[in-house]
């Protein structure tokens, strides 16, 4: 019961399954929750090899009743709750005029309303621990990207949402992070589920950039992409760190890419003055 507890979403493959084994190993109690029990076999083989334990439960971030079952479950079993880490997520590429608004709501529902549910659930708990909320977005939460409308979107609603509760549960003893990706060589994009020429021949005149930003994000997430152990290195900064910024990109490229719009890296300038609006 002395451990301290970390729940993270969304940990079946990539980021949040190396974020899982790298929490074990600096000796938290890591709850690894995925919304498919099914698909946590990697999960198992890894803390297998690592040689960590790890409490594996479901979670559907879309489900208000899956969220409530795992933070009260961790909760009775735990006795405490010191560290929430969003990660669930889901890629999408598209662009408006060629999807329905319901597609945009459902990209929606997932990257930004799940990070929501489940910060609203754990905040009480995280409270009573003086504990971390971290939250995983991305560099397409600060940079909007071509075919990306619906993703960036819910990635920059994050951040915002974020940036803006960051001054107001830091009175409360509560410390808020967002670490901020590039590519990722992860199943992430695979999980998208998209065939390219299915989608090129859907686009209409959208076609040919369409190929064109295809064809560059191929090559970035070919040469130069993180591994998602390299990401986790990051979360784990945030998780331990005895006072992490607000704010933290993966890698030199998330750095000089974000750059081109933050001049305010870490988010203390941002967060030093919204802090004063609090007295």
């Amino acid at each position: 019961m002395s451990a301290k507890v970390v729940l993270i979403t969304g940990t079946s493959s990539g980021i949040g399954l190396e974020s899982a084994i790298a929490a074990a190993r600096a000796g938290w109690t890591t709850v690894a929750t995925l919304r498919d029990p099914n698909r946590a076999d990697a999960l198992r083989d890894a803390a297998d090899r690592a040689g960590v334990t790890l409490d594996i439960r479901q979670l559907d971030v879309t489900d208000p009743a899956s969220v409530s079952a795992a933070i009260e479950g961790t909760l009775a079993d735990h006795g405490r709750l010191d560290a929430l880490i969003n990660n669930a997520g889901a890629g999408h590429v598209g662009t408006i005029e060629n999807e329905s608004v319901e597609d945009v709501r459902r990209v929606m529902e997932v990257n930004f309303f799940g990070v929501v549910a489940a910060t609203k659930a754990a905040l009480p708990h995280l409270r009573a621990s003086g504990g971390r909320l971290i939250t995983v977005t991305s560099v397409g939460g600060v940079v909007g990207q071509p075919f990306n409308e619906a993703y960036c979107a819910a990635k920059f609603a994050v951040e915002g949402f974020m940036e803006s509760l960051a001054p107001v549960v830091g009175r409360l003893g509560v410390t808020v992070s967002v670490v901020e990706p590039g590519a990722v060589a992860t199943e992430f994009v695979t999980n998208i589920g998209l065939d390219p020429e299915q989608l090129f021949a859907a686009a209409g005149e959208y076609a040919e950039p369409l190929r064109n930003y295809v064809a560059r994000t191929q090559g970035q997430f070919a040469n130069a992409a993180q591994t998602p152990e390299q990401v986790a290195v990051t979360v784990i900064d945030a998780l331990t760190a005895e006072r992490p910024p607000f704010r933290l990109q993966t890698s030199e490229w998330a750095r000089t890419f974000t750059g081109t719009k933050l001049a305010d890296h870490d988010g203390s300038a941002v967060l030093t003055l919204t802090d004063a609006y609090l007295g």
